[in-house]
């Protein structure tokens, strides 16, 4: 009826594609899913936005965005178009992983087609699906592919693409690349060759800092060619100093020396990383700034000669140089002096003509004096945080400036509304010193996205279940993102977000951002960039410490799901209907329990042992009384449980979702837990709450006691072998068979993710045999070298 009386065929095969997926619950192609979208542009070309005629009785499928902006979905894709002609018709993104599904996003949203390149290894990436074009640019290695300059040129002429966004890393710092598009007559969604060159070599820009009345740290800026040379200028400056790689980024090329030995050690480690990383392996030498926060300012500027400084971003929490968890506003700076960061960043973003989206970094001291780092012209990593507290999104606007369209806001419109919080998620082991961790996704469910009045909960992620985390690139899998009215509400938000994020098949680092989102000095919001050497000391984060409150709430929640699996070995009958976490919706099992007489069906009286990766085994005591299933359950989901002879307390919660979340609540207290139920074992469970795995024994009071009677399991001594934590290539071995070594001594590097990570001799002992060659590829656990 509504083709009829909007008259237009295009409008007749929108509605088709749509019948097609409504009415017979059949999923349209992406090809009809196309034709619908275009059919949509169509529709609002003929019949425009402002008043929204003809728009009435549509799908919910179907909605406007924007008074310039019409949004279709069909299941779990959404395709924009845009009333107006979109700034390009098609762009390339040469990038992989999160961010290049971030970009394709807004692209869509803006009626921009999008064209993604990959990598051999990358051929079933999730990037490539995002993209409406794919194409294949070389191997595995970075240098051959997302590097390859020649080949994404190639890619964009071949699909026609008119502008390349790169994204971050790779070669979005690049001014050879940006010279080489310019020269084949397309744009690059970046600043001008000029820009980047200026402000990315660390000794050029610094000194153009100066230059534009920029605050900087003392240091030396001249190039340092030998490991003596290092030592002799650290003299120079006064212990400690920063050893940085002139062309160097995201932590790569990056040490912290305290004496001549770690002066020494330091330039060939950070020479050797940046030769791997960038191509160039010119070091420098600055102060290193005691007790500094990492505090850095987003702006964005057009070729108009508009430049505007956004809010703040706090990235004190850092391992290695490379930030974990930032967060905007800082809980640190005033407006004051966010202003004055934001004029200086200003100053030095007109001294080089700049335009499109770039960051200041600065080291803040304790007084609130700061000093300029380095500018990244490019998109940040930690971007999601200002787009938030915004409400702008900096991929459209880089977009736009590249086309040469003006910024449309003003500074005193910017403001920061509310506070967001961004977790890094990486494919690393936090128990082993954050080693690169590899395999495949074998589960992969991150909580879902939201957006309500008590805040937003994004994931940025470049991956999905059967995603394969590899060698050959960065080891992120994705970014978590929460926006609340205040800090704390934005921590907690968190907080249950990563309870929720399953992640198997890799070890990753959700157990230590969970944790440090627990730490009473992070919630203060008292930063700096050694928070977490001195929160963790060595030998480092060894997981969650419960708490006696968390004890006591893990212990009930192992013997809710104790007595619940118990029921159901008792309760289960031949299904005569389905069942979803424990509910049948027809059966004789459910009648049984509803008619049981008692309000309470079953009580015991448990030992509950709990085990984790730091602390000592704690034991609980507990009562548990399970309640009469409710109408329609098979097994009961309210108990009263006594834990330690404390106050009875009623928890309520079904069975583990097919995700192994459990989510148990408690009326009386208030406390909503999510706990991961990682395995069932013969005496109890595997189950991890607050971002870290317990090992959980149930026994009845009787097998308890008998327990002290079991054996001990004796732990094996490895002391002997020298294995690779990571898959890695060897990068050098610094000692010799029969050579005579000392506990901490170096014995090796290993080369893993473009990092040099230092394997030292567990204990003073001489080397036996070595089994391993400079420049051999080594996989998890590969024997290194033998001791005696």
């Amino acid at each position: 009826e509504r083709s009829r009386i909007d008259g237009p065929r295009c409008l007749r095969v929108a509605f088709a594609a749509m019948f097609c997926q409504k009415v017979f619950c059949q999923k349209p192609s992406i090809d009809s899913q196309r034709i619908a979208v275009r059919c949509a542009f169509l529709l609002v070309s003929e019949r425009g936005m402002h008043s929204g005629s003809g728009m009435r009785g549509f799908s919910r499928g179907f909605s406007i965005m924007s008074p310039k902006v019409f949004r279709c979905s069909f299941g779990k894709r959404d395709f924009s178009v845009a009333a107006e002609k979109p700034p390009f018709d098609k762009i390339l993104i040469a990038n992989r992983g999160e961010i290049a599904c971030r970009v394709a996003k807004t692209a869509r949203r803006m009626g921009i087609k999008t064209v993604a390149i990959y990598s051999e290894a990358d051929a079933r990436a999730v990037h490539v699906k995002s993209c409406d074009e794919a194409v294949c640019v070389g191997p595995p290695a970075s240098s051959q592919s997302y590097l390859n300059i020649d080949a994404i040129v190639e890619a964009m002429k071949l699909t026609g693409a008119q502008a390349v966004h790169p994204g971050y890393g790779f070669l979005s710092e690049n001014a050879g690349f940006a010279e080489r598009l310019e020269k084949e007559g397309l744009v690059f969604i970046g600043p001008s060759p000029f820009s980047i060159r200026s402000m990315g070599d660390k000794i050029e820009s610094k000194k153009l800092a100066i230059q534009a009345g920029v605050n900087t740290i003392p240091g030396q800026l001249g190039l340092i060619l030998t490991e003596s040379d290092a030592v002799r200028v650290s003299k120079a400056i006064g212990y400690p100093v920063m050893i940085k790689a002139s062309a160097g980024g995201g932590g790569k090329g990056m040490r912290i020396a305290h004496n001549d030995e770690e002066a020494a050690e330091g330039f060939r480690l950070s020479k050797a990383e940046a030769s791997a990383s960038f191509g160039d392996d010119r070091i420098f030498i600055e102060k290193f700034v005691q007790q500094p926060r990492h505090i850095e300012i987003q702006i964005i500027a057009d070729k108009h000669g508009n430049v505007l400084y956004l809010p703040e971003r706090e990235c004190s929490i850092q391992r290695r140089n490379q930030k974990v968890i930032e967060e905007a506003p800082s809980p640190f700076l005033d407006e004051q002096t966010w202003r004055a960061m934001g004029e200086q960043a200003v100053s030095l973003a007109k001294a080089v003509h700049y335009h499109s989206a770039g960051t200041v970094e600065m080291m803040v001291d304790g007084d609130r004096n700061f000093y300029f780092l380095e500018m990244n012209t490019r998109l940040q990593v930690e971007h999601p945080v200002t787009e938030l507290v915004t409400g702008l999104d900096l991929v459209e606007m880089m977009i736009r400036v590249a086309a040469g369209e003006s910024i449309k806001i003003h500074q005193n419109e910017i403001k920061p509304k509310g506070w967001a919080m961004e977790s890094r998620i990486y494919a690393e082991d936090s128990l082993r010193n954050f080693l690169p961790s590899v395999g495949v996704l074998h589960r992969y469910i991150p909580p879902d996205e939201s957006e309500d009045e008590t805040g937003v909960v994004r994931i940025d992620a470049g991956v999905e279940e059967g995603s394969e985390i590899s060698i050959h690139y960065d080891p992120m899998i994705g970014k978590l993102v929460t926006h609340a009215p205040t800090r704390i509400e934005a921590i907690n938000k968190m907080k249950t977000a990563l309870d929720a994020f399953v992640v198997k098949g890799v070890r990753c680092n959700i157990n230590f951002v969970r944790d440090v989102m627990d730490n009473p000095r992070f919630m203060s919001g008292d930063l700096t960039t050694h928070f977490i050497a001195q929160e963790y000391p060595p030998p480092g984060f060894r997981g969650h410490a419960l708490t006696e409150v968390e004890g006591n709430e893990l212990s009930a929640i192992a013997a809710m799901l104790h007595m619940q699996h118990k029921q159901q070995a008792k309760l289960f009958l031949q299904p005569e209907g389905s069942h979803v976490a424990g509910r049948q919706t027809v059966g004789r099992a459910a009648l049984v329990s509803v008619m049981s007489p008692d309000h309470i069906i079953g009580e015991q009286e448990l030992v509950v042992s709990i085990e984790g990766t730091v602390g000592e085994v704690v034991k609980k005591r507990l009562h548990i009384a399970a309640r009469r299933p409710k109408l329609g359950h098979v097994i009961s989901t309210e108990f009263v449980i006594t834990v330690q002879d404390r106050v009875p307390r009623i928890l309520s919660a079904d069975l583990p979702s097919n995700s192994g979340l459990y989510l148990a609540k408690c009326a009386e207290t208030g406390m909503v837990r999510i706990v991961q139920a990682f395995e069932k074992t013969n005496s109890g469970y595997i189950l991890s709450m607050s971002g870290s795995p317990y090992k959980i024994t149930i026994r009845s009071e009787r097998l308890e006691e008998l327990s002290k009677y079991m054996p001990i399991k004796v732990e094996v001594d490895h002391s002997s072998h020298l294995c690779t934590p990571m898959p890695g290539k060897m990068h050098s071995i610094a000692v010799k068979e029969g050579e005579t070594v000392i506990a901490g001594q170096e014995i090796c590097v290993v080369e893993a993710m473009k990092m040099q990570n230092v394997l030292r001799a567990p204990k003073d002992s001489t080397v036996k045999k070595i089994h391993a060659k400079v420049g051999q590829n080594l996989a998890l656990d590969e024997c290194i070298m033998e001791f005696e």
